[in-house]
């Protein structure tokens, strides 16, 4: 936001930027005055307000008077999750689509799978050029993929260009389960559909949070598929928790849609709410 820094006259011309209006629900700011949000805190800031505002239409909390959002104390919060619980029932999976997500998944379903894998990774920090490190990261791939590299080459790139200390030992990561690394790697060495893949150089760059990574494992562990009947009550829990997400996000967009919403971009955001 920025004020007004002229002579002050109401009718002047002479003053600087002009305040930019708050962003608000319904007219009412979701901030106070000197108070500033990142885009973040203000979606979530809209989601609440949102749901208070129903829960005030519902005559579920009592009206608000002052024209800026209020802060939701632990007893507004409850009121509103027990207001969505209503709202957004939820019937539990049946046996056969239990079943149905577990054969798409079953690389989801392994109990022991580890594997030992090394890896040189290219950071992404603030300032850097994306595009270059990208570049620079498949150049370096490309040769570690070629059929007449060095046995030690993939160690001396990793202590020349990695960005994780691993870099110190050759880029080695020892041994490691799914969740014992970033999402993105254990999607990529674990939770391939088909075949999992055996040994070896990964064939293109894996992206993460961290940045660009070239891969490849060393080891590995296969582990031990788990039965659907031992998977079913967690599977259960994974598709009652995505099928309540869902709605709930509809329930809230429904909400945003009929509002007046100022200075927040709500369409297509996920709501905190409904993780």
């Amino acid at each position: 936001m920025t004020s007004s820094t002229g002579c002050g006259g109401g009718s002047c011309g002479c003053g600087g930027a002009v305040q930019a209006a708050p962003a608000s629900v319904n007219g009412i700011a979701l901030y106070g005055v000197g108070e500033h949000l990142d885009d973040e805190a203000l979606r979530e800031r809209a989601w609440g307000e949102l749901l208070r505002q129903e829960a005030v239409r519902q005559r579920l909390l009592p009206s608000h008077r002052d024209g800026t959002a209020p802060a939701l104390s632990v007893g507004d919060q409850e009121v509103i999750a027990a207001m969505l619980e209503r709202a957004v029932p939820v019937p539990a999976p049946t046996d056969d689509e239990c079943r149905r997500y577990h054969a798409a998944r079953q690389s989801q379903y392994v109990q022991g799978a580890k594997v030992h894998a090394r890896h040189i990774l290219f950071a992404v920090t603030a300032g850097v050029d994306v595009h270059k490190l990208a570049a620079r990261a498949e150049q370096a791939l490309l040769e570690l993929g070629r059929r007449d590299v060095a046995a030690g080459r993939f160690a001396e790139l990793a202590r020349e260009l990695s960005n994780c200390p691993s870099g110190d030992q050759g880029g080695d990561l020892g041994w490691f389960g799914p969740h014992e690394c970033a999402d993105e790697l254990a999607s990529e060495l674990f939770h391939q559909q088909g075949p999992m893949p055996g040994v070896g150089l990964r064939p293109r760059l894996v992206h993460s949070r961290y940045g660009f990574h070239i891969v490849e494992v060393l080891e590995r562990e296969p582990g031990r598929q788990t039965p659907f009947e031992e998977a079913r009550g967690r599977i259960a829990v994974q598709l009652a928790q995505q099928s309540r997400a869902k709605a709930l996000h509809q329930y809230i967009g429904l909400l945003a849609g009929a509002a007046a919403v100022e200075g927040v971009a709500l369409a297509g955001a996920q709501s905190p709410l409904v993780q």
